[in-house]
């Protein structure tokens, strides 16, 4: 028995010694790996391994040596984490004396080092004997790429984990590490490199008297000059050398004396890289600098920034020196200086000034700009900077605007003013006389009043701008300046000859009511309200289009104030009171007035939508004044006002419903009840009891045998149910349901039965998932399938499937696929054929009014790429097997899924489908023609490789398409040609002269936009293949 336990003890390690036999002697890399698992799994000891390599390790061959304490490296890279502290120590020593071996061991013992600065068991005192021992045995830059990143690991392990030990080496570790890192030549090894460096300075290394050899041991890379070779496996960029180095050198102020001669000297050669890399690194400089570090430099930094914004052609190079300047100015400006200190953020402001304040004075010539930038880079930098530049430069503009009298040249000198007012935003003063711009504020308005009255639109729009900023400095403007402000927008507002300033007054006004509320509503509103009613009056006589044009403008100007609460509450008023008496017939009002109030009437509630208050008070009081105004005119009576059949009109219905919903979407639930409490109520019993003037001349019964003119109301309904959040119940919805799919297949009057058929299928989208919702559906499906079947409400019926479809598609509800390939089997009805393809573009484009993410429906992510995905196959299928008179519907159908799908989900799929898309291009359909070209023409730009093995078909079908009928095909046909240019040049140079000739018909054709893209298109075939092209 003692005998066989004895040879079960041997036997393990006998089968160890086999292993170590087969990867030192056999040369085979296998036995590594298994030795490493046995020693995981306890099998072996780290001991046994070295016992079972004793002869290896002694083997007078280096070669055998270096295998031996390969293997044993190895293992103990994947096995550190079980050595006992004891362990550690013999380790260590053994592997300390083994840098003195031969240079062919040195890789193999540097692994086992790594391995062993993991350990956790790692002994006081080891860390620091190891690096001595590397620093005085291993000359690091002899060693190969890999073997020397094993070093700059072996560094980084230690100072993460044995800091304090590290420490205790003082200037010694610095200068080791100096003599390790010189001359680094690889990337990968200057990446950690550099990070040491950035740790020994961030962490208070002691550096000793070697802070000029460990900067120029790092300096000497600056500025970075690498190109990554092609496919590149380790994927390190040029940015990010210069980041790494960028770090290093900006870490620390005692770099200053040896960098900053060094980067002045960059900026001033001639490459325009290293003037980049220059002007970035100081900018990052100064976050650590102080006056100290900076005073000796400053002439010559300053020399160099204005030497490359006065000269340089690069616009990178001007806006890193300007940001390099602010930087310098706000380091100056944040230095704690002492009472008998020089002032350096003083004198370096003024030889700014001494440079550049004259080029001022010069609006005419180049250097204007270059020097205004510069000023205001320095002003910006601080409140200090800022009084000190503005305060000087302010006068001088100031009296030079007076002094020229040409537009361009006041308008230049007014956009520079506007820069330096600008700046003033960015500090605060608790002391309203501290403030650099109250002693010019009389001539800052006299000057922007005259820029505001001057006959040049340009000026006019600088002085629009500079009253803006003017009117955000606190308690600046005066309430004599504000009326005089108002005045000058007011008149602006109505300029006719150019739009660009009476949008910029508009936009203007509305920024500066949210911050002077009373003033506007004083001096404005009484204006506006003057001029509403003298329209009032020209329109009842029936005045021309210049009348129709002031009318919009004050509607525009009254949204466009009605940016604060207290004025929403004059200027609401204002315009309902004004829809009303268009109402009572006291003006010949058409379509298009009536419409502009209610686009005026949706701005006011897009901008209520950020106030809660405002957003109620608005819903509150429009909508019920809405909604009488439209059931008014639903009325039956003898005698119809004009406005009464306008207000009816699918337009304004449609421009009434974006009031409506705009005004719903952001009320909180508890607000939004209130009003559905009393909305649905009166479209289904005929509540008016909320409505104001509530006084008609008959029942509102939109669903119970109502009149054409009630139904249409019901446009209205599905304006605010469609709107509300998902959480708020709807009262009789079971009835209001049920009415609505009654009303989605009546005859006779399709705007009423589309209306309710999006309302139910809005409703349908957010109702939570159960029992009643299924019943909808079913009612639904039921509704759809008798329509369908029957003749009248056919169309009807196909309508109802579209928008119930697309609400299920939107929500991912199972019932969706169903739905969708009754709608696929439409595509064969001679019909309703070319209505079901049409219907594929609606089910995969946002909707304006219902269904949409802003009216709280439920839209999941990547529906389309889903319906893509569920039903292209099928359409493919079913175009192949349709008859020939059919196949235009699929083809249409396909067209409008792929238009409207993201091209990264389309390009992987384009091989199979390219040639249905050559295919649809034959369709005489121009709506089948333009969206297939629409889809083309990305696709020619994100896919050449798979479209140029088309190239024949494209381009005769191209030019086919360039003399279509439709002048939007003839269009999109010659962009598709511009597009084909960016195939490979080879596939398209047979076609080159083809094209050209064919191109030159569109260049007469009768329509400008067209003849503008076969002038872009041919002249790219004409530059195909020359040099440079």
């Amino acid at each position: 028995m003692a005998a066989a336990a004895a040879l079960g003890a041997v036997a393990p390690t006998g089968a160890l010694w086999g292993l170590v036999q087969d990867f030192v002697m056999g040369q085979q890399e296998g036995p590594a790996d298994q030795v490493t698992a046995d020693v995981k799994s306890g099998n072996y000891t780290v001991l046994q391994v070295v016992e079972a390599l004793g002869s290896s390790l002694e083997n007078p061959e280096p070669r055998t040596r270096a295998r031996g304490i390969q293997l044993l490296s190895q293992v103990l890279l994947q096995c550190h984490s079980l050595l006992l502290e004891k362990e550690v120590v013999h380790l260590i020593l053994f592997y300390e004396n083994r840098l003195k071996d031969h240079h062919l061991v040195i890789p193999s013992v540097l692994q086992g080092l790594r391995a062993l600065s993991l350990c956790v068991a790692l002994p006081p005192g080891l860390a620091v004997s190891v690096l001595k021992a590397i620093f005085q045995e291993v000359h690091v830059q002899s060693l190969p790429q890999v073997d020397r990143h094993t070093v700059y690991s072996i560094i980084t392990n230690f100072m993460r984990t044995r800091e304090e030990e590290l420490k205790g080496l003082g200037a010694d570790f610095t200068f080791g590490f100096i003599q390790v890192m010189d001359g680094e030549k690889d990337p990968r090894n200057l990446l950690v490199a550099f990070r040491i460096v950035h740790d020994l300075i961030s962490r208070d290394y002691s550096l000793g008297p070697f802070v000029e050899e460990l900067f120029e041991v790092t300096s000497c890379y600056f500025p970075i000059d690498f190109t990554p070779p092609p496919n590149d496996p380790h994927g390190i960029q040029r940015e990010d050398l210069i980041l790494s180095l960028r770090a290093v050198l900006a870490s620390t102020p005692r770099f200053a004396e040896f960098l900053l001669p060094l980067l002045i000297e960059k900026v001033d050669s001639e490459i325009l890289s290293a003037k980049l890399d220059s002007l970035q690194t100081l900018n990052a400089c100064c976050a650590v600098y102080g006056q100290k570090e900076l005073k000796d430099f400053l002439p010559s930094l300053w020399a160099s920034i204005r030497r490359e914004v006065f000269q340089t052609a690069s616009e990178r190079v001007e806006a890193e020196g300007l940001a390099a300047l602010n930087s310098l100015t706000a380091c100056l400006s944040r230095s704690v200086l002492r009472a008998d200190a020089e002032d350096l953020l003083d004198s370096f402001l003024s030889n700014i000034l001494q440079d550049c304040r004259h080029h001022l004075c010069e609006p005419d010539m180049k250097l204007v700009w270059p020097s205004a930038k510069l000023l205001q880079a320095a002003a910006g930098a601080s409140a200090r900077a800022c009084d000190h530049i503005t305060s000087n430069v302010l006068p001088l503009l100031l009296e030079q605007f007076h002094k020229h009298s040409q537009s361009n040249q006041r308008r230049t000198i007014l956009e520079m003013i506007l820069g330096f007012l600008k700046l003033q935003q960015k500090w605060s003063y608790e002391d309203k006389d501290e403030r650099p711009l109250s002693g010019f504020k009389d001539q800052l308005c006299s000057l922007v009043f005259m820029a505001l009255t001057d006959p040049s639109t340009q000026l006019q729009l600088v002085g629009i701008r500079t009253l803006t900023v003017l009117g955000a400095q606190p308690d600046l403007l005066s309430s004599g300046d504000l009326e005089l402000a108002v005045g000058h927008l007011y008149r602006l507002s109505f300029l006719e000859e150019d739009s660009q300033s009476w949008v910029a007054a508009l936009e203007a006004s509305g920024t500066l009511a949210t911050l002077y509320p009373a003033a506007f509503s004083s001096h404005l509103v009484p204006k506006l309200v003057e001029e509403l009613c003298i329209e009032e009056s020209d329109l009842a006589r029936g005045d021309g289009p210049t009348k129709c044009s002031r009318h919009r403008r004050c509607l525009q100007a009254l949204s466009a104030i009605s940016t604060h609460a207290s004025i929403v509450k004059e200027t609401l008023p204002l315009l309902l009171q004004h829809l009303c008496q268009m109402n009572k017939g006291n003006t010949v009002a058409g379509t298009s007035e009536v419409i502009a109030v209610c686009q005026s009437l949706q701005q006011v509630a897009e901008k209520c939508q950020q106030d809660p208050e405002s957003c109620w008070y608005f819903h509150q009081t429009a909508i019920p004044c809405l909604l009488a105004l439209a059931v008014q005119a639903s009325m039956p009576e003898k005698e119809h006002s004009v406005l009464k059949k306008v207000l009816l009109q699918d337009e304004v219905l449609a421009a009434m419903v974006s009031v409506i919903g705009t005004a719903t979407t952001h009320l909180s639930p508890d607000l939004a009840a209130q009003s559905v409490a009393h909305i649905v109520p009166l479209f289904l019993d005929g509540n008016i009891s909320f409505l104001p003037e509530n006084s008609f001349p008959g029942r509102f019964q939109p669903f119970q045998d109502g009149s054409s003119g009630q139904r249409r109301l019901v446009a209205l309904l599905m304006a605010f149910v469609c709107s509300l959040p998902r959480n708020v119940e709807i009262p009789q919805l079971n009835q209001l349901m049920r009415e609505l799919l009654e009303l989605s297949c009546c005859h006779g009057c399709p705007f009423s039965s589309t209306a309710a058929a999006k309302c139910f299928a809005g409703l349908l989208n957010k109702h939570p998932a159960g029992q009643q919702l299924d019943e909808f559906l079913q009612l639904a499906v039921d509704k759809v399938e008798a329509g369908l079947s029957s003749g009248p409400y056919r169309s009807q019926a196909f309508t109802l499937l579209l928008w119930v479809t697309k609400a299920l598609v939107l929500r991912y509800h199972p019932l969706s696929s169903c739905l969708t390939d009754r709608l696929m089997g439409l595509l064969s009805d001679p019909e309703l054929g070319p209505a079901a393809a049409d219907g594929f573009s609606l089910l995969m484009s946002d909707c304006t009014d219902v269904l949409t993410r802003a009216g709280h429906a439920e839209v999941r992510i990547m529906f389309r790429q889903r319906f893509f995905t569920d039903n292209v196959p099928a359409l493919v299928r079913g175009f192949h097997a349709a008859p020939r008179d059919v196949k235009p519907n699929y083809l249409k159908g396909l067209s409008h899924v792929l238009n409207r799908l993201p091209k990264p989900v389309l390009l992987p799929e384009l091989p199979t489908l390219l040639s249905l898309l050559l295919e649809a291009l034959s369709c005489p359909d121009s709506v089948v023609q333009l969206s297939t070209l629409s889809c083309l023409q990305p696709l020619l730009l994100e896919a050449p490789q798979v479209m140029s093995l088309h190239v024949d078909t494209l381009v005769t079908k191209f030019l086919n398409l360039s003399s279509s009928p439709s002048m939007a095909v003839r269009i999109a046909a010659l962009q598709c040609m511009h597009a084909v240019t960016h195939l490979p040049t080879p596939v398209l140079l047979p076609y080159k002269l083809q094209v050209i000739r064919a191109l030159a018909k569109p260049l007469d054709d009768k329509k400008r936009l067209v003849r503008k893209e076969a002038v872009s298109a041919r002249g790219e075939w004409f530059l195909l293949g020359s040099p440079g092209s």
